[in-house]
Parts: C-alpha cells; sequence; structure tokens
C-alpha cells in the first residue's frame, strides 16, 4: 500500500489537482481560469473548456506517484440538485484515472473538499470527528454549518448575493481584475484609518448584503475613493459573519470556528477573527479552491480513517 490518493476539483474559476501522501499534501497544483478584464464571471461552457485544457498540463510528472484511490469534487455542496457543469472535466478525468490504475474512486462536493482543506491547513483534522461551526466564503457561496462527526448541515448564510459577489462587484466597479478579493483586502490595508458607520441587521443567522451592495453605489457616485470603499466594504462582511456567529452561539454554544473559501484568505478578517473568536483560518493556500481536501477525504474514505 502506498497510502497516497489523487484529487481533482475544477471549480468555477480555478483548475486544481492534488497529491496526498501519507497524510501529507505532497502536491496542490492550481490553475486559474482566466475571466476578461471588466467582466463579473464567465459562462460554464468556458469554464469547462478551460478546465480540459488545464488538466491535461496540470497530469504532467505525477507518474511518480503509486496512487490508492482517486478523490473529486463532483458538485457544490451536500444538497439535494446541488449541481454545476463545470465540475464535469474533473469528474471525467477522475472516472479515467481510477478505470487505467484500477483504483477507486470517492466523490465529495466542493464545500466538503474546502473544509478539509482548511482543517488540515491548521493541523485540526481531529475536528472532522467532532462538533464545530464552519464558514464557507466564497464567490457563490456564504454558509454557515453545523458540521457534526462528518455530517453537515447549515444554519445561517445569506438570503441573496454572497460576499464574495459583493467583494467582486465592488472590485470590478474599481476597476480591479476578477477575482478581487485580494485587491479588495489589500486595498483597505493600506487605506488610512476612518470610522466607517456600518447599520447592518442580521435576520437571526441569515443575512442580506444586496443593500451593501447598493451603498457602494452610492458611495462611487459621491466618489469615495477606493481605499474608503474597500473598507466599507470588508467592514460589513465582517459585521455579517459576526451578527451570525452570535446567532449561532445562543443555540449551540461556544464551538471552535473554521473559516473556508477564497474570502477567508482576507487578512483583513484574519485579523479581527481570531483574537476576537480563536477562529481557525487556513492560509491561502488552502483557503483559496484547491483539490487538497478532496485529496485527504480520499485517504479518509479509503483507510477508514483520518489524522493530522
Amino acid at each position: 500500500m502506498n497510502f497516497a490518493s489523487l484529487a481533482f476539483d475544477t471549480s468555477n474559476y480555478t483548475t486544481s489537482v492534488a497529491v496526498c501522501q501519507f497524510n501529507r499534501i505532497v502536491e496542490n497544483r492550481k490553475q486559474p481560469v482566466v475571466v476578461k478584464k471588466g467582466n463579473r464571471g464567465i459562462r460554464q461552457s468556458d469554464a469547462v473548456f478551460a478546465h480540459t485544457v488545464n488538466l491535461a498540463q496540470m497530469m504532467e510528472s505525477l507518474h511518480q506517484y503509486a496512487f490508492d484511490c482517486i478523490g473529486v469534487s463532483t458538485k457544490p455542496r451536500d444538497v439535494e440538485g446541488s449541481y454545476m457543469p463545470c465540475f464535469l472535466p474533473g469528474l471525467t478525468c477522475a472516472k479515467t484515472a481510477a478505470g487505467l490504475l484500477g483504483v477507486p474512486l470517492y466523490e465529495f462536493s466542493h464545500q466538503r473538499g474546502h473544509i478539509a482543506a482548511a482543517l488540515y491547513a491548521v493541523n485540526r483534522l481531529d475536528l472532522y470527528e467532532q462538533k464545530f461551526i464552519a464558514f464557507h466564503l466564497s464567490g457563490g457561496t456564504t454558509e454557515m454549518l453545523l458540521c457534526d462527526s462528518g455530517s453537515i448541515t447549515k444554519i445561517g448564510g445569506t438570503l441573496d448575493i454572497s460576499v464574495g459577489q459583493l467583494i467582486d462587484r465592488t472590485g470590478v466597479k474599481l476597476g480591479f481584475s476578477f477575482p478581487c478579493g485580494a485587491a479588495i483586502d489589500q486595498t483597505a490595508l493600506e487605506a488610512t484609518d476612518e470610522k466607517i458607520s456600518v447599520s447592518l441587521k442580521n435576520n437571526g443567522c441569515f443575512c442580506n448584503l444586496s443593500g451593501v451592495e447598493n451603498q457602494v453605489d452610492d458611495l462611487l457616485k459621491k466618489e469615495y475613493d477606493a481605499g474608503y470603499i474597500s473598507q466599507f466594504v470588508l467592514m460589513n462582511v465582517r459585521c455579517a459573519v459576526e451578527n451570525m456567529l452570535r446567532a449561532a452561539q445562543l443555540t449551540y454554544g461556544a464551538l471552535p470556528v473554521l473559516f473556508s473559501g477564497g474570502v477567508s484568505a482576507s487578512k483583513v478578517l484574519k485579523r479581527y477573527f481570531i483574537p476576537h473568536y480563536n477562529a481557525l483560518f487556513p492560509d491561502a493556500a488552502f483557503s483559496l479552491d484547491n483539490a487538497a481536501g478532496i485529496a485527504v477525504l480520499a485517504v479518509k474514505e479509503h483507510y477508514g480513517n483520518i489524522k493530522s
């Protein structure tokens, strides 16, 4: 036995391939799907084509490993009807690899992979078999999840646009390249600290963010600079997430809190939630889209355990 897994994840904007060997990620390859400047996204057909091209290049030199199993993300989340065509290239590649190697194929959701990658990055894979709260903050998802011994239940989130959509739409309006998370975060960090009024109110564990986007449009009309607007957006994101977390703690108590998804790479959010809530944040390599979590999960599924 080689205790090694090969994993694929083809989310909307990143082609990812990873290798987990002896519970250690030894390959974490990524290739972004290019979005034309000024655009706020990409068509699924274009994403499928880009993944198909990227996967052929990213598989080079992986013959040095001997794999016991293959893992792949096949859908966005663990809910009925969750589907996006962009996951088909990864699934096709995974099925082909499993068939040629004669090893089992394990399928997971993209969201489950994000959580596993985050746990791996913060060296807390032991939490996977326990109870904790996980935030999945990305371009298409804003959800607060109760994770309990491998099960995932949505207990909160946005009722309209995601935090990633708010950040990306703001960034495009400011002239940043899509995706805009890193640019918004860095611009906010470099800006002069100003008193920014945030009046966002949640509906318990749920929130609405489209109103914040409208406020951003007003700030742009009044010619506020990019630094102020970037701070304003991230302050509202922070407020929305904190309100959700406080509401959840009233019901579930002070459980460990994990952040996952691309927006979790924000240094602005890390600097607040780590000292105030002892929250767990992975570094960017494991918070942005990746196949590492899928590789870890495949090893767990194949051998029946998951360890740090």
